[in-house]
């Protein structure tokens, strides 16, 4: 199968300043946060007005554009331009990627946007000490497989389907994570909690130094130091999902760990992401192997006779007061402006333990319904996976 360069098959997109325009009107702003790395969609879009608009907020997208992100670790953050986003505003931090009709097919495109040899290519291509990140122009020097039209349909239609299987079982977890949520709303959010201590992040943690804490910054530890075993480093990529996971392994020799030691990470830790994507939150697995976490993460060790890790996971997630919070205070667009201080001031409404320990109890329940569905996700993302590189090599 040849291979084409892609800047040879797209269409140059508009751009535009909102800040030249009427500062009453408004635009709908799609940011890196906005899209679901794991669905590959849009779900976070937004109304902005003009007099407030992020000074990334510059490229017109149409329906069916294809967003590439370029900042890393978001370099899997791709997502197609659905109709209700025709005409939004697409943050600089994406490569907006047309295919011109008659040579491309955008669903084909939108297949090798999401392989691993086109993020893998990428990943190797990004470049930055603080922000790792790719440019439009190394996006489109990118050679994509290419066949005739009909061909690209063709594969695109059995990899359409493919993905559907996968979709489905996606939405049985959603249906599990969204009975959670109402768990959590009809415990900790009822006329009840008004009467509950409202408290600082703060006040909970450990009450020793570093309970909070972000990782090591600037020279303390560079990309160039990472090694292929060792002891782990935790990124923004193990939390961005709101659950912890491994994607991207790093490491450190234990030289290094032992000049890092003070940014450990334990089991039920809290980790907030507070770059690149940030607002994100997970707790530390208790398997977790020894580790440390990098500077685009604040750490939580929570005094667990006040609080409970998978309670304050889900109130950062989900309580309105919380969300108000961070709507409030986070600043900026793709580099947000979440920092340790805003953290430890957020407000808790402190529910008694034992409501905590049900909250949890109910929540295991969920997982062990949860886990099948799991587990069959992670056999069809892999062969799906197998099936996108036959498909790409020309074998299907």
């Amino acid at each position: 199968m040849k291979r084409c360069q892609l800047s040879d098959l797209v269409i140059p997109v508009n751009t535009w300043n909102p800040g030249k325009s009427d500062p009453e009107e408004s635009f709908q702003y799609i940011d890196l946060s906005a899209v679901d790395q794991e669905t590959k969609s849009i779900v976070g879009a937004r109304n902005v007005g003009c007099s407030d608009a992020p000074s990334r907020a510059r490229q017109l997208v149409k329906a069916g554009d294809i967003l590439v992100s370029t900042v890393r670790p978001n370099l899997n953050g791709v997502a197609k331009v659905p109709d209700g986003l025709n005409g939004a505003t697409a943050s600089t931090g994406f490569c907006v990627v047309r295919p011109k009709p008659e040579l491309l097919d955008g669903s084909y495109l939108f297949h090798w946007v999401k392989s691993d040899e086109f993020i893998g290519e990428m990943v190797k291509e990004a470049t930055g000490a603080s922000y790792p990140a790719v440019s439009d122009r190394i996006v489109l020097a990118s050679r994509i497989p290419l066949s005739p039209l009909p061909e690209q349909r063709r594969i695109a239609a059995i990899l359409d389907q493919a993905d559907a299987l996968r979709a489905k079982r996606r939405e049985a977890l959603a249906l599990l994570d969204e009975l959670q949520r109402g768990i959590f709303i009809e415990m900790f959010c009822s006329a009840e909690s008004s009467s509950w201590p409202v408290v600082t992040i703060e006040s909970i943690a450990e009450q020793e130094p570093g309970s909070i804490r972000t990782g090591p910054f600037g020279s303390q530890l560079l990309h160039s130091e990472f090694v292929d075993s060792g002891i782990a480093v935790l990124g923004i990529d193990n939390a961005v999902s709101n659950n912890f996971r491994w994607v991207e392994r790093r490491f450190i020799t234990d030289e290094k760990y032992r000049q890092l030691k003070r940014y450990t990470v334990r089991p039920g830790d809290v980790l907030i992401t507070i770059m690149g994507t940030c607002g994100r939150c997970a707790v530390v697995p208790d398997d977790i192997p020894l580790a440390i976490n990098t500077k685009h993460l604040c750490c939580i060790s929570l005094n667990r006779d006040l609080c409970l890790p998978e309670f304050l996971h889900a109130y950062f997630l989900r309580h309105p007061v919380a969300q108000e919070y961070l709507l409030r205070t986070a600043k900026g667009a793709i580099m947000s402006g979440l920092n340790m201080g805003l953290i430890k001031s957020l407000p808790v409404a402190l529910p008694p333990l034992e409501r905590q320990r049900l909250f949890v109890s109910r929540c295991q329940a969920i997982q062990q319904l949860r886990s099948p569905h799991a587990a069959a996700l992670t056999e069809l993302d892999s062969l799906f996976v197998s099936l996108q590189h036959r498909a790409f090599r020309g074998e299907l």
